[in-house]
């Protein structure tokens, strides 16, 4: 099991990366909830995601709700299939702002 983080590559760019799972999420949350600061547009990669459940789409509706709820506009970036199948699945492929 890999320790999911966010890592910030400037003027609103960040990775995310690692497992997303029921055993991660917590503590990424805990670390990582306010990660993106003030930024007006948030670009987040998810290429570096290695496994993902449904404890991590939860998490990037969380991460979308507080960029938003801050006035700001997230785009993800690069979701594996395996991100894009748990998402379809559960109705979630359009509520998300995954780039296209």
């Amino acid at each position: 099991m890999s320790e999911g983080g966010i890592v910030s590559r400037g003027e609103g760019c960040y990775a995310l990366s690692g497992d997303l799972t029921f055993a991660t999420v917590p503590g990424l949350w805990r670390s990582g909830g306010t990660a993106f600061g003030n930024d007006a547009a948030v670009r987040l990669d998810l290429a570096g995601i290695t496994r993902v459940d449904s404890a991590g789409i939860a998490l990037l509706i969380e991460l979308t709700r507080a960029v938003r709820m801050h006035g700001g506009d997230i785009l993800l970036e690069q979701p594996s299939p395996q991100l894009m199948a748990i998402a379809t699945v559960s109705g979630l492929e359009e509520v998300l702002p995954f780039a296209r």
